[in-house]
């Protein structure tokens, strides 16, 4: 179970979001058809180019709230308290990938890569 964690700017695009993807899957040797999913925070659920990524792909994206975000905090690499100003959580991306590996495996999940940043979106990769 491979699942990407999304954070983003508003209107970030699908385009920047899959770059910043690909590359992160590439240096971890994986392909995009290792990925069994796509998440973020609820605060996301309408942006339009994570809608418009998980469509591309034919991956399901799951959206989750800080206090489902919450209990991941102690395994992320890095929090922000502007982010959780923002969001009421420490981290969208890492934490993300990890709830929803872990809700969709029934099992506890791992960061293979921590956040990696592009100018508008943040992203992190989880495996259960």
């Amino acid at each position: 179970m491979i699942v990407a964690g999304f954070g983003c700017r508003r209107d970030c695009t699908a385009a920047e979001l899959r770059e910043l993807l690909e590359r992160s899957l590439a240096r971890l040797a994986l392909p995009l058809s290792a990925l069994h999913g796509l998440a973020s925070s609820a605060r996301k659920r309408d942006e339009a180019g994570l809608l418009q990524l998980a469509a591309d792909l034919g991956l399901p994206l799951d959206f989750y709230s800080a206090e489902q975000l919450a209990p991941f905090e102690s395994q992320l690499s890095e929090g922000s308290e502007r982010v959780r100003e923002q969001t009421g959580a420490a981290s969208v991306a890492e934490a993300s990938a990890l709830a929803c590996a872990a809700e969709r495996s029934g099992r506890s999940a791992t960061l293979i890569c921590p956040k990696r940043r592009s100018a508008a979106a943040t992203l992190a990769i989880a495996t259960a």
